[in-house]
């Protein structure tokens, strides 16, 4: 059973900022890509973000470029999302996902975890 677990959500003014993180604890994935998704109330689950194995490609949703920034830790087998200058519509639960090929076509394994709520108030 792989366990996925995020945290860093929170609740903050626009123009803030969140650093999330997703652990997966006992486990590697430095083989796979990782990104983030996310689920507004209402709402399908959306791409955010990805990055690849290595960390040396990355690749954004158009709506969160130049404002988040996903990184990788794989000795920690962690994977992060700074949230910069934040806005209402980033309001949603945030979920880290492992994935496969191409970044912005990247399929994931289907293990989700809890996600973490983050909410933007105007």
């Amino acid at each position: 059973q792989v366990q996925l677990v995020e945290s860093g959500g929170g609740l903050v003014q626009a123009g803030g900022s969140l650093r999330l993180s997703c652990a997966a604890p006992g486990r590697t994935f430095s083989s796979y890509a990782r990104g983030w998704f996310r689920q507004a109330p209402g709402k399908k689950r959306e791409f955010v973000a990805a990055i690849n194995s290595g960390g040396g490609a990355t690749y954004y949703e158009d709506s969160v470029k130049g404002r988040f920034t996903i990184s990788r830790d794989n000795g920690q087998n962690t994977v992060y999302l700074q949230m910069n200058n934040l806005k209402p519509e980033d309001t949603a639960v945030y979920y880290c996902a492992i994935g496969q090929g191409p970044l912005a076509t990247m399929r994931t394994l289907g293990f989700w975890g809890q996600g973490t709520q983050v909410t933007v108030s105007s």
